[in-house]
């Protein structure tokens, strides 16, 4: 056998998103999405999407929010998770400070996330606990195969 062959990555897509990490690294990746499903660094909530066999669930990470200043809404198939967070840092002139690294965002924030064509968009539930946001939507009742006797 040719010992180039033997040497061949197993997975060369593997190689490739390892050398994309290493240039990100180097060059940095410009606040850039670095795959197809991601999003740029420092979007804002951070998300968790998944399904059940009855339901499709969104986790939204957004701790230190007022869940009065969170907006839920769901049109023609699209989830739009938007809000406001404070800034942490004192304000006015007597209160002057430098800021070394800032690595938790502030200002509005908006997200949509496309749902899929089976939700039932009148059985919608969220709830906002611990610095999570927690939505939770029922799918349709789907028709069942039916068996047809013969006679």
């Amino acid at each position: 056998m040719y010992a180039s062959l033997q040497s061949f990555p197993a997975s060369l897509f593997g190689e490739f998103d390892r050398l994309r990490r290493e240039l990100d690294d180097v060059f940095g990746s410009a606040g850039l999405p670095t795959s197809l499903r991601s999003v740029a660094p420092g979007t804002f909530p951070a998300l968790n999407i998944g399904n059940t066999p009855s339901s499709v669930e969104i986790y939204a990470f957004a701790p230190g929010l007022d869940p009065a200043k969170l907006d839920v809404t769901l049109d023609r198939g699209v989830l739009t998770l938007s809000g406001e967070r404070a800034s942490t840092l004192p304000e006015g002139e007597d209160r002057k400070v430098t800021v070394y690294s800032r690595e938790r965002v502030y200002g509005s924030f908006k997200r949509a996330i496309t749902l899929p064509e089976d939700i039932d968009p009148s059985r919608v539930t969220a709830t906002y606990r611990d610095g999570v946001l927690h939505v939770s939507i029922a799918r349709r009742e789907s028709p069942q195969p039916q068996r047809i006797a013969i006679q």
